[in-house]
C-alpha cells in the first residue's frame, strides 16, 4: 500500500476468498483492504495513539441524513457527552482534495454541527474549527488533541 504522511502502525492484514482484509479495531473486524480504507485505517489509529482519543468515542461509516439522502461519514469522534466532535472525510491517497471534498464534509456536517473537520488523503491533512456563531471556520496547523 501507499506510504502515508502519518506515522507507521503494525497494522492487521491479511487474505480471506483472495481478497485482501485489514482489521479495523473500532469495529472488531476484518474489512476490504482499499486505499481509502488504508487511509481510514491510519488516520483512526493516529486519533487514538496521538491525539488521546478514546477508541470507545469513534464511530466508523455513521449513518447520517442529508437532504433526505443517506450518507455514511468516514469517521465520527463523539466527546466525553456524547456529543458529535470530529468528523474525518477520507480520501485515498491518489485522490486530490479539492473544493467538492470540503462542500462533501460540509454537508454531512449540518446535522452533526461537530467542533472539527478534518479532511486527508494520508497525504494531506486539513483541519477547520467551526465557530457556529460566526458563521465560519479557521483552518488549524494540526488535528488538536482530544480533551
Amino acid at each position: 500500500m501507499h506510504k502515508l504522511n502519518l506515522p507507521e502502525y503494525d497494522l492487521k492484514i491479511k487474505t480471506a476468498n483472495k481478497k485482501t482484509q485489514i482489521f479495523d479495531a473500532v469495529r472488531k473486524k476484518y474489512v476490504s483492504l482499499t486505499p481509502e480504507e488504508w487511509v481510514r485505517q491510519h488516520i483512526i489509529r493516529f486519533l487514538i495513539e496521538s491525539k488521546g482519543v478514546p477508541a470507545s468515542l469513534i464511530a466508523i461509516e455513521k449513518g447520517l441524513s442529508y437532504n433526505k439522502l443517506k450518507k455514511r461519514s468516514d469517521v465520527l469522534v463523539y466527546d466525553r457527552n456524547g456529543l458529535p466532535y470530529l468528523l474525518v472525510e477520507c480520501k485515498a491517497p491518489k485522490v486530490k482534495i479539492t473544493q467538492e471534498t470540503f462542500h462533501q464534509i460540509a454537508r454531512y456536517n449540518r446535522s452533526l454541527h461537530v467542533k472539527y473537520l478534518v479532511v486527508t488523503n494520508g497525504l494531506n491533512h486539513f483541519c477547520c474549527e467551526m465557530d457556529y456563531i460566526k458563521m465560519n471556520y479557521s483552518f488549524l496547523d494540526d488535528i488538536p488533541s482530544f480533551l
